[in-house]
């Protein structure tokens, strides 16, 4: 938040001192750059908030981060706008150009945690380039490692309350009547993107451009296979094992 928009009078003083704590408590972390990898359902968006707030990094999901600057104007929004209203993917460029612009925010001093990209191999070597231009490089790649068969029980199992976004699992949290919501008792509904023939054709996207992102970082030596097939709590507990 820039003090130009902001007078800091105006600013509650517990966000105030809420904030300098955070601050505070920050300031002894150690830097992390880490890239978080897996297939659709393995937990990624589970655990990355809780990296966060711990190692206080950013989190940089890439398709945020593009609406964001097209919602803004940047000149790289502006670009990527054009790209997109013609229907063309934003360039590797473009994106690692707008990561490199979010990287100069004083919320990623610490390091940064991103997600969803690089997803070929491409994007990781421009990626690279562009850290190496900053003096830095990636410090871990955290590879959210599952079968395919354990990832098709999860996601198809999962029906939301779409009023509400409560979700539910046939297996690991159902509702008390099955289809049925708990507290209103309306019809649950599963997601598009969470059918068994959805979720086939983004494992093998998966498998096909990602996979060899994961060969690229191993040669490194700077990927950690997690058990994401554990409960949250465990794969948590690896994850600061990894990073202390």
């Amino acid at each position: 938040m820039s003090t130009s928009s902001v007078n800091l009078e105006d600013v509650p003083s517990e966000s105030l001192m809420s904030e300098l704590l955070r601050r505070m408590r920050c300031s002894s972390k150690p830097d992390k750059r880490l890239i978080l990898i897996g297939p659709p359902g393995s937990g990624k968006g589970t655990q990355s908030p809780i990296i966060k707030d711990e190692y206080c990094l950013c989190h940089l999901a890439t398709g945020d981060m593009l609406r964001a600057a097209v919602a803004a104007k940047t000149p790289l929004g502006i670009k990527a706008k054009e790209a997109m209203d013609k229907g063309e993917l934003v360039s590797d460029d473009l994106v690692v150009g707008i990561i490199d612009e979010a990287l100069k925010k004083p919320s990623c001093q610490k390091g940064f945690i991103l997600d969803g990209f690089p997803r070929t191999v491409v994007q990781a070597e421009k990626l690279d380039v562009m850290l190496q231009s900053r003096g830095t490089k990636v410090d871990k790649v955290l590879n959210f490692a599952i079968d395919d068969a354990i990832l098709e029980e999860r996601i198809t199992g999962r029906w939301i309350h779409p009023a509400s976004g409560r979700s539910y699992h046939t297996k690991f949290a159902p509702p008390k009547a099955p289809g049925i919501d708990d507290v209103t008792g309306e019809p649950l509904i599963q997601r598009k993107d969470d059918t068994a023939a959805v979720l086939k054709s983004r494992l093998e996207a998966f498998h096909r451009q990602t996979e060899p992102v994961i060969d690229y970082y191993a040669k490194k030596g700077n990927v950690v296979n997690l058990p994401a097939e554990k409960p949250p709590q465990a794969v948590t507990a690896e994850v600061k094992k990894v990073l202390s």
